[in-house]
């Protein structure tokens, strides 16, 4: 029986295996990628435009300033805000910590003075609502510095600070390559 089976095993594998082939693309064939543009950058902001397949996107990173010390991964701690027009959505603050927040917990951004909340999930903050995003960006616009304070897993509180002397001109660069009109 045994023997029987082997030689029906490996058909199936072999008919796997040349129907996965036959569904790839030649190499020839394949789409070409539209690389991400970088559109400028202002102080410690960077801004970036990518023709995504689902619809542009228009984003800013900013690493910061002062980064406190107890990071697992202070390399990866930045910030960003993020535009993706054909989901009508722009304005996404999201802030990578460098280290896994601890569970259930939440981050306290401060621009000089004005406090909002933020949820924290694995490495990552964000604010709670779309409403929320938009006031942390108005703020960040008219502000002079940020302060991320977030708990790690394991450690001590982390507080980051951002310089934001060049976040506006930044933020004009992706508003405009993804039309967002403020």
């Amino acid at each position: 029986m045994r023997n029987r089976l082997f030689p029906c095993a490996a058909f199936a594998v072999l008919a796997l295996w040349s129907a996965s082939v036959s569904l790839m693309p030649h190499p020839a064939a394949a789409q070409k990628i539209a690389p991400v543009t970088r559109l400028g950058s202002s102080g410690i902001w960077d801004a970036y435009e990518d023709d995504a397949p689902g619809g542009k996107i228009c984003f800013l990173v900013g690493k910061p300033s002062k980064i406190d010390k107890g990071h697992s991964k202070p390399d990866d701690v930045r910030m960003s805000v993020t535009h993706r027009p054909a989901d009508k959505v722009a304005n996404v603050v999201n802030f990578i910590l460098g280290y896994r927040a601890k569970p259930d917990s939440d981050a306290l951004l401060d621009i000089d003075g004005q406090k909002f909340p933020l949820f924290t999930n694995k490495d990552g903050a964000w604010t709670r609502d779309a409403q929320t995003d938009k006031k942390v960006v108005r703020a960040m616009t008219r502000g002079r510095s940020a302060v991320i304070k977030a708990e790690p897993e394991r450690g001590t509180p982390t507080a980051d600070t951002y310089d934001l002397t060049g976040f506006t001109s930044a933020l004009e660069l992706i508003d405009k390559a993804c039309g967002i009109r403020r």
